[in-house]
């Protein structure tokens, strides 16, 4: 099976067939260690298949089983989770829950997140539509582009009465697939032509919607977007640039927007997972007079959507009883009991994620399919630089970074990034450049570089 992620097309395993041993191993290929976590998400992941197999009676009483991870920052929550839902191509959100406040309150509502999750159904469905009708849609823009670089017109076979020869039905074909192949080739993409598109901007709406609306859960150009439909614009445009106007239009005209919709509802509502990150941050209860945003009351705003209620969305009405909600937080201040004992219930799974050693961050530069160094050596590749490291500089950046964390505040692997980017900053700099592109990065040059960071306490709590 395949699937869209992020502007490229990827190769996904059948779900149906992974077993949670399976899940795991996939999820060890972008997160290094915390086996217990992962190994709850999977079974959460597979319960999900196992329910969609059960009788509609059955599986309507089959609630998710949600999770609460507690760990440090930079240990792998955000990261399991992410991966998890690009694994199951479930529609998947992020947010922070220091962000909600309290009904009554101006700032954002807790069923924003349902809200935010819906359009993300709605965008991974149609982008899943546009990538079927793509061959027949650009076979269309194709045909709309010869007529408009040779327009139809009415013609008469030559006769020998005939003043002007007019062209005749042969040769209006031969010169139509002549220009065809010029099109194909893209020697024509530099010409000017007259178009007519949609024009999907409307500054009136725009306006009356604005952000601060929005983050109050009410959005006017969506509720009253269809009540000004977008207008036909007359645009003058290259070729090349008018092909991607006119094959958005015909793959939005070859597409059932309402079935689209209709899908995508039925599946954030089914197989949907929302990362509820900082929850530790809304533990506890005020006492006295404090006027401030209560955090007991953002969690209570936050029970009934756990618990599953239904969520008015742009698109129509949004069941939460089977979204998977996974929760986090470090919990050093406060602990999960501080929290509510209703919306303790509702996150039954508790996992904690382990603080990251020496060997974790070694294998976190090199091991996972997305690795940092990884990442560096495919940038830097792009202007001719080979990067290698050593092994022994390795060992010393996840030294310096576990010094760095435990004399500071510990951000997990995150530390990692800051090191390895202020590390290469002077090869990223000169880039190609660069006489030497065979860059060899080896223990000398780590410390070279990043010893004074270390040394220096006042200087390592600004640049670190």
């Amino acid at each position: 099976m395949a699937i869209y992620l992020g502007g490229e097309t990827v190769e996904k395993p059948n779900l149906d067939d992974l077993t949670p041993r399976q899940i795991v191993a996939e999820l060890d290929k972008y997160v290094v260690g915390q086996n217990a976590a992962k190994k709850a998400v999977a079974v959460a992941l597979r319960n999900r298949i196992r329910r969609q197999k059960l009788p509609p009676e059955i599986a309507e009483d089959v609630l998710p089983k949600n999770i609460l991870m507690i760990g440090s920052t930079g240990v792998g929550k955000t990261e399991i989770a992410r991966r998890l839902a690009r694994l199951a191509n479930s529609p998947f959100i992020k947010i922070e829950a220091s962000k909600f406040t309290e009904v009554g309150y101006v700032g954002r509502d807790v069923e924003s997140m349902v809200r935010e999750l819906a359009d993300v159904a709605v965008d991974i469905a149609k982008q899943g539509a546009f990538e079927d009708v793509l061959p027949r849609a650009e076979q269309n823009v194709e045909e709309r582009l010869l007529d408009l670089l040779l327009p139809p017109s009415d013609f008469s076979y030559q006769t020998g009465d005939d003043d002007e020869a007019t062209e005749t039905p042969q040769s209006i074909h031969r010169t139509r697939e002549k220009l065809r192949e010029q099109l194909v080739n893209g020697d024509l993409d530099d010409r000017l032509i007259d178009i007519e598109t949609t024009d999907r901007g409307n500054a009136t709406i725009d306006f009356i919607g604005g952000q601060g609306m929005e983050e109050m859960g009410v959005n006017f150009k969506d509720m009253f977007g269809n009540m000004f439909p977008g207008k036909t614009v007359q645009k003058k445009l290259t070729v090349g640039e008018a092909r991607k106007y006119m094959l958005r239009d015909e793959q939005e005209s070859l597409v059932d927007m309402e079935q689209i919709t209709r899908q995508a509802l039925e599946k954030a509502a089914s197989s949907g997972i929302i990362f509820l990150d900082e929850l530790d941050k809304v533990a506890g209860r005020e006492t006295g007079g404090n006027p401030d945003v209560s955090r007991e009351g953002v969690q209570r705003d936050l029970l009934p959507i756990v618990e599953g209620t239904n969520v008015n969305t742009k698109y129509g009405m949004l069941s939460t009883d089977h979204i998977l909600f996974i929760a986090a937080g470090a919990f050093h201040v406060s602990k999960p009991s501080d929290l509510i004992p209703e919306l303790q219930g509702r996150f039954p799974i508790r996992v904690e994620l382990e603080s990251l050693t020496i060997d974790d961050l070694k294998r976190i530069l090199v091991q996972p399919k997305n690795s940092l160094i990884k990442q560096y050596q495919a940038l830097l590749g792009t202007e001719g630089i080979e990067l290698t490291f050593t092994d022994d500089a390795i060992d010393r950046l996840a030294e310096m970074t576990e010094e760095i964390n435990k004399a500071t505040e510990n951000i997990g692997a995150r530390r990692l990034h800051t090191l390895v980017e202020k590390l290469l900053e002077d090869i990223s700099f000169a880039g190609g450049e660069l006489e030497e592109k065979q860059q060899r990065i080896d223990a000398a040059y780590v410390d070279e570089h990043l010893s004074t960071l270390i040394e220096d306490q006042d200087l390592r709590q600004y640049i670190l």
